[in-house]
């Protein structure tokens, strides 16, 4: 299995970046301001979604008059209030550098993607000091749509000169992070129970295969050959 992959596609925050909270929390603080409460069900729904986008249709839905054709301002709001939380201090999941580093050593190029637009991502890329980590960075501002369509790991393979989604692997912690990995046709679509989503809405979700976390992929990988 090793020597037939060229590409592995993780997702950030959930999957290689601990998530603690941060996200969903700036996601809710600015659509408030909107006056627009989500239950955490509804906030469990967008996670691994294009922010930008997901910001975009709950104003259409759910937001005042006065607030419609704004949602500009709102994802605004959320970028600023991530931009706080992460300077705090944001850490990688324990075992993602050295599954980064197994994967190099077998020749297998890795990918970063995100719902993050750029800027957002940017900010989590050098707190984590990751610029020269990865073969290829694809945010949400980078594609047509976000996830569950699968634009996010073709630009990734476009990004890294690999033609056959055969030999693309795709690592995420959200029912979205499957989905999208299943509409691009992915070899390897595995879910990780490290980030927001847990095993039952996961298992529900097409995959190859779910661990525990971006750590054990080695192993996985090695298991398979």
């Amino acid at each position: 299995m090793i020597r037939n992959l060229q590409l592995i596609v993780f997702d950030m925050a959930g999957t290689t970046v601990e998530d603690g909270g941060q996200v969903p929390a700036a996601f809710a603080a600015a659509l408030r301001e909107c006056d627009i409460a989500l239950r955490d069900e509804e906030l469990a729904n967008v996670r691994g979604a294009s922010k930008r986008e997901a910001i975009a249709e709950l104003v259409a839905r759910h937001a005042a008059a006065a607030w419609q054709g704004r949602s500009d301002e709102v994802y605004a709001s959320f970028v600023r209030h991530l931009e706080r939380d992460f300077s705090r201090g944001v850490k990688p999941i324990e075992g993602a550098e050295a599954t980064f580093d197994f994967l190099r050593s077998q020749g297998i190029k890795i990918a970063l993607t995100t719902g993050f637009d750029r800027d957002v991502a940017g900010m989590l890329l050098d707190a984590l000091r990751w610029r020269s980590r990865a073969d290829a960075y694809v945010c949400g501002d980078d594609v047509p749509r976000g996830r569950p369509a699968p634009y996010l790991v073709f630009q990734a393979m476009l990004a890294t000169g690999v033609d056959c989604v055969h030999r693309v692997g795709a690592l995420g912690d959200t029912t979205l992070d499957l989905q999208a990995g299943y509409n691009a046709g992915v070899k390897l679509n595995i879910g990780v129970l490290s980030g927001a989503h847990d095993q039952a809405r996961l298992s529900a979700q097409p995959h190859t295969h779910l661990i525990a976390s971006v750590a054990q992929l080695p192993h996985l990988l090695q298991s398979l050959d």
